[in-house]
């Protein structure tokens, strides 16, 4: 029941990460997930793990490195499109 609720919680950081940068994280639902978990361990590594925590997961700190994550993932597709075009 723990994971379940974990995979929740890193959902719903990954939605509200997206919705408050306006970008779609890729893959949807699967994509928030991993966003808003991968986005809780890079908070936490950050020393970001403030407020609270619900399923194992910082809830500021696990928002706050997902909007990083989704940061870096927009800025990398971004590079790989301007290449992309380029190349044709």
């Amino acid at each position: 029941m723990g994971w379940i609720i974990t995979l929740i919680v890193g959902g719903l950081i990954g939605w509200a990460a997206g919705a408050i940068l306006g970008k779609d994280v890729p893959f949807g639902i699967i994509g928030n997930i991993i966003a808003g978990l991968i986005g809780a361990s890079i908070g936490n590594a950050l020393g970001l793990g403030i407020g609270p925590e619900v399923g194992g997961v910082s809830i500021i700190g696990g928002l706050l490195g997902a909007i990083i994550l989704i940061l870096v993932i927009s800025f990398i597709m971004k590079a790989f499109s301007k290449n992309n075009t380029a190349n044709k």
